[in-house]
């Protein structure tokens, strides 16, 4: 009506209204009447706000790879970005320019600047398996960045969905994969078999361990017997050459005895040679009568009836006849008490 208008703002809408190129009024969640033919009303938006961006890179071994993100801001300081931005609406609400939808495409093109001097330093695996390093360090870059600050803008998250490399360096990136791991699983089959074998080698060991052992033990204890024979052999032979020493020392003793016995009966034959031997000097001279009387002397009754049976044999041209008796006989017959 006659060019007064009303607005009335939400709370996450900061409005400024110029009028002859001076800021009237501003804040969030405003509602006024104002002169539209001599009025410019400005609403910069502060809520927080989601842009999705999908963007190809090349990695530092050359493969291109796509990154697909999603990046959370806001606007922190609305005046800031209402001098650099034309945030001007119409009367219907509708913006006079495009540049609100410039904002968001500006802070994906620092998102992409940084994204690719992150991405161009790192080969195509390390890129694939650093999301979350990579989400960091593009943050901290875009934080203090003089771009975003300079449009009054608070960088309020980073995320990335999905680092994809080209369909063809996928497979074979796969298949390598798949190898490796059909490779690691052969391992681990051949770990398991030398595992088998090196516990069944160290079983052999231990039971050829345990019988050397045992016929160590079994030597030892024939070795034990052998040394308690030879001891006991030792022993024997010892005691042998004791009694045969014992033996020759006896028989020393009896020849000793013998050859003393042998000189003793010398010397006695000698004695007895010499006495006959002066005896018969003595009686060299004398009448047989003489000794055949000697002779005589102190023999038994027996042996003199015998010597005279001798004289009358002698004598026996000079008998005519001579008559025994049978008592004279058995007087000669009879063994004479010894008295």
């Amino acid at each position: 009506m006659l060019g007064f208008r009303f607005i009335k703002t939400q709370p996450t809408q900061y409005v400024i209204q110029y009028k002859n190129g001076r800021a009237l009024r501003d804040g969030a969640g405003l509602a006024f009447w104002y002169f539209a033919p001599s009025s410019s009303i400005v609403v910069v938006p502060t809520a927080s706000r989601n842009e999705p961006f999908i963007f190809p890179e090349v990695t530092a071994d050359f493969q291109e790879v796509t990154i697909q993100g999603q990046i959370t801001y806001r606007i922190a300081d609305p005046r800031r970005t209402s001098t650099l931005l034309d945030f001007t609406i119409d009367s219907r609400g509708n913006y006079l320019s495009e540049d609100p939808e410039k904002l968001s495409q500006r802070l994906i093109d620092q998102v992409q600047v940084a994204m690719r001097a992150e991405v161009q330093a790192l080969p195509l695996k390390d890129v694939l398996a650093s999301g979350e390093a990579l989400v960091a360090r593009v943050a901290g870059l875009l934080e203090h960045h003089p771009t975003i600050e300079a449009l009054g803008l608070e960088l309020l998250g980073l995320s990335l969905l999905a680092v994809k490399p080209k369909p063809e360096t996928a497979k074979a990136l796969e298949a390598e994969a798949r190898e490796a791991l059909l490779r690691r699983s052969d391992e681990a089959i051949y770990a398991r078999r030398n595992a088998a074998v090196e516990q069944e080698r160290v079983i052999k060991e231990n039971e050829l361990s345990t019988e050397i052992a045992v016929e160590h033990k079994k030597r030892q204890v024939r070795e034990a017997a052998m040394e308690a024979e030879r001891v006991v052999q030792e022993r024997r032979l010892q005691i042998m050459r004791e009694e045969m020493t014992g033996k020759i020392g006896l028989e020393e003793q009896n020849k000793a005895l013998v050859a003393l016995a042998t000189a003793n009966a010398r010397e006695e034959a000698d004695a007895k040679a010499y006495g006959l031997s002066a005896m018969m000097k003595s009686f060299g001279g004398a009448d047989p009568k003489l000794l055949q009387a000697l002779a005589s002397v102190g023999m038994d009754t027996g042996q003199l009836m015998a010597l005279a049976f001798r004289d009358l044999a002698d004598n026996a041209t000079k008998i005519g006849q001579l008559n025994v008796t049978p008592d004279l006989l058995r007087e000669m017959m009879q063994p004479q008490e010894v008295h």
